[in-house]
């Protein structure tokens, strides 16, 4: 059976992956508010670098082949990317709140499918570019630029969502010759490096209460990471994206009971014009593709 055959056993994974990722977000939040942040980092991703290498160590003699990226500058470039807007976006978490970081952050999506037109050479119509714009006007309700509220670091949680959005774009780059196998690899090994000299520059005694929380901050990373990756292994990206928005949901359960955070009557009104304009955005994607496909068989078929 093909592995993209499976939309039922795709979602629930999805599900399962942003789930997975709300919590481990509550649990940096939780630590960084204890711990510096360079520290908390280096750990969640000196235990991925551990466990990426001893992966590629069980290959053998396949070594080799495990880790090789046919673009190796950029897998480095966007391992950076991705260690950097980690670091930012927790930090977020404990100035703003999960709530608040993850309805600006929601507009990463419509960021990534402006920046494939001068990354990835894809073309975006009119009415892609009209949700763009529409989302980043619910951005603008989000963030109040004008009210007493605003805040700078909700800006930085804007360039979080670049960061991310740019990594999303350039690992869509990269898969064209490196594997998702690959590509997890180098962040783990990249990010492992990376973080050491910040994080061992401070280093701080954890509390006996808080080992139990690294750890799960450790696992969930990982296996968040891999139910993503068997999500798309099991599903066309068009049928499971959606559903990564459900993670806003989970947040915001975990946001209200657990931290006591508030649901703002801005950030009410306008992520569901974030979310419409994302998810929009994914549909078109996923129309254009198919067309193109029809029209690639039919070419075929008449030759």
């Amino acid at each position: 059976m093909d592995k993209a055959s499976n939309p039922g056993r795709g979602i629930i994974l999805m599900l399962l992956a942003v789930m997975i990722f709300a919590v481990q977000d509550a649990i940096s939040r939780h630590l960084v508010e204890s711990y510096n942040v360079w520290f908390v980092m280096m750990i969640r991703f000196q235990v991925m670098f551990a466990a990426v290498m001893l992966l590629a160590m069980k290959r053998g003699p396949d070594f080799r082949s495990a880790i090789r990226s046919g673009m190796p500058r950029l897998q480095i470039f966007r391992s950076v990317l991705l260690v950097a807007q980690t670091c930012l976006i927790v930090t977020c978490f404990t100035k703003i709140g999960l709530i608040n970081t993850h309805a600006i952050f929601a507009s990463a999506p419509l960021i990534g499918a402006a920046l494939s037109v001068p990354i990835l050479g894809e073309k975006v119509g009119w009415r892609r570019w009209l949700a763009i714009g529409v989302g980043f006007i619910g951005v603008l309700i989000i963030l109040q630029p004008g009210a007493d509220s605003f805040s700078l670091m909700s800006l930085l949680v804007l360039i979080s969502s670049f960061m991310f959005a740019t990594y999303g774009v350039v690992t869509r780059l990269v898969s064209r010759t490196d594997s998702a196998a690959v590509s997890l690899f180098w962040v783990g090994f990249v990010g492992g490096i990376v973080m050491t000299p910040p994080g061992l520059a401070n280093i701080e005694p954890i509390a006996l209460a808080d080992w139990p929380w690294m750890a799960v901050l450790c696992v969930t990373g990982m296996l968040a990471h891999w139910l993503m990756i068997m999500a798309f292994e099991a599903a066309e990206p068009s049928v499971i994206q959606p559903f990564a928005y459900t993670q806003l949901v989970f947040v915001s359960f975990i946001g209200v009971i657990v931290f006591n955070e508030e649901l703002k009557t801005s950030v009410l009104m306008g992520t569901p014009v974030v979310i419409g304009a994302g998810l929009f955005t994914i549909w078109r994607t996923a129309m254009k593709a198919r067309a193109e496909k029809r029209a690639s068989l039919l070419h075929d078929g008449g030759n």
